[in-house]
């Protein structure tokens, strides 16, 4: 196992990709009006893309389109002083072609807010990385 300066879990690849399987919301950061916005969006793994169903006009649906973005879920428990941050960062784009939207839209994806999701955005990530925190961790 190895440790990062401040005694966190240094999380593989692999394990990062199996993370990010396990939960159905995580934030996206993009840039919105030259300032940095964070967003809770329900997403889904293909392959290692993150795939992600928004409403066409949004504003991250504007802001993402060949865009560098980043990614980040995690779970943590309060109580026990464990847990577990996953982030990417890569090119996210709108999707367009027929053929890729009817495929994606048989993903089981869920959009983060009702009513929204006609627009799919794929980031493709170029940096991949996660950390474990583990309760005697939390108290050193």
């Amino acid at each position: 196992m190895t440790l990062d300066s401040a005694g966190l879990q240094v999380l593989s690849r692999e394990e990062c990709l199996a993370l990010l399987a396990s939960v159905p919301v995580g934030r996206i950061v993009f840039t919105d009006r030259a300032l940095p916005a964070v967003q809770p969006v329900g997403f889904v793994l293909d392959g290692e893309h993150v795939v992600i169903r928004t409403t066409a006009g949004s504003r991250l649906a504007s802001a993402a389109r060949n865009a560098v973005v980043a990614f980040e879920v995690d779970e943590f428990d309060a109580r026990t002083h464990q847990g577990w941050s996953v982030t990417m960062v890569g090119h996210a784009r709108a999707v367009q072609d027929l053929a890729e939207i009817q495929r994606l839209a048989l993903l089981p994806l869920t959009p983060w807010a009702r009513g929204g999701g006609d627009q799919f955005i794929v980031m493709f990530p170029q940096q991949i990385s996660g950390r474990r925190i583990h309760g005697e961790a939390a108290l050193t």
